[in-house]
């Protein structure tokens, strides 16, 4: 086999390059084993489970896969991708695909699948036409992790479920199984990957005990357009409010929260005056409110929206800095005492209704 541009990524059990029209289907196991590999990424990682780059019209059905040495799948530039009714279990990523600026990767779907990951359950970047839909997300990393740009993007009916059934794979703390964020659109987080997140619809889901539900970020070379969320039920919410923030040249163009019901489980103490908000990591990190804090974001809409607390949090609701227009319709939330400023703004041109 030539070696390939993507070099030890290419290492797997199962490994095709420019391949059409093929799939693996039926009941079975594939058993990646734990390998060790000094080696390897992070001087642990062996071979993934299955690897493929610049391939089209792949499915993978109803098989098992366990102790994958590195992801369960991994691809790289590839089009027409079906993943249904596969079971996940251990290793690091679940299924991982990239593409790249020259190459996006088309049309992807997982379908009623079942992933208990040691890593992210579904990573990735240079997304177009993705479906994620029915699946049992459960992780002690991020349930969904998009590091670069995408477009087209439904996740609807899932149940993201921590802490994690599988130990963090390459944590320093032993034995991490807190899962942390639901879904995690943060492009640019890892590299430099220019380009759009547009057309997202994240519907109908169901998040437990994760640290924070959504966090959406982005960094400059990443541009943010249009991203719904519509129908989210969270509970145990145990680290960090929903976030949605532009760190780029540009703001967040839309962002809808729409009929939803997020319980944290609060305990915050008052964000000191002096204290800056730091950038974004790579994972969730303290904020200065509860509930939801935004920056840079030209118009955003909250509607029939509850927030609650399952202990008293004295931080604000909702902290929005430099947001163009913020909506808000039919929003409750649990009172603490001592707290006067639910919602706090900075730089806002526009609220509605007046306040």
């Amino acid at each position: 086999m030539p070696e390939r541009k993507w070099g030890n990524w290419n290492r797997a059990l199962l490994v095709a390059d420019n391949a059409e029209d093929f799939g693996i289907m039926g009941d079975g196991v594939i058993d990646g084993n734990k390998v060790f590999d000094p080696n390897g990424e992070e001087h642990m990682r062996g071979p993934h489970a299955i690897a493929f780059e610049n391939c089209r019209r792949f499915t993978l059905r109803d098989v098992t896969i366990v102790d994958a040495a590195n992801y369960a799948v991994f691809c790289e530039a590839s089009d027409d991708l079906e993943f249904r009714n596969v079971k996940i279990i251990g290793g690091w990523d679940g299924i991982h695909w990239r593409g790249a600026p020259e190459h996006w990767c088309h049309n992807v779907k997982i379908i009623g699948c079942q992933l208990y990951t040691g890593d992210d359950a579904i990573a990735g970047r240079y997304w177009d036409n993705t479906v994620i839909q029915d699946c049992l997300i459960n992780s002690s990393c991020n349930g969904i992790r998009l590091i670069g740009p995408a477009t087209n993007l439904t996740v609807a009916h899932n149940l993201f479920r921590g802490p994690g059934e599988q130990p963090h794979r390459s944590s320093r703390e032993k034995h991490r199984t807190n899962m942390l964020a639901g879904i995690n659109l943060q492009p640019g987080a890892w590299d430099r990957t220019g380009g759009l997140l547009d057309g997202v619809l994240l519907a109908d889901n169901v998040m437990e005990n994760v640290a924070s539900p959504i966090s959406l970020s982005s960094k400059p070379g990443n541009a943010v357009g249009r991203v719904t969320v519509s129908g989210l039920d969270a509970t145990g919410i145990y680290h960090s409010a929903i976030s949605i923030e532009s760190w780029s040249d540009t703001p967040i163009t839309n962002f809808v929260l729409r009929n939803a019901h997020v319980e944290f489980v609060g305990g915050g103490k008052p964000w000191p005056a002096d204290r800056r908000v730091d950038r974004p990591g790579v994972d969730v990190r303290p904020l200065p409110a509860w509930a939801l804090y935004a920056r840079n974001v030209q118009t955003l809409t909250l509607e029939d929206v509850r927030f609650s607390l399952a202990n008293d949090d004295l931080r604000p609701v909702i902290q929005a800095e430099g947001v163009g227009h913020l909506n808000l319709n039919d929003v409750k939330f649990t009172p603490v005492e001592g707290v006067t400023q639910p919602v706090v703004t900075s730089e806002l041109q526009k609220v509605s209704p007046e306040r």
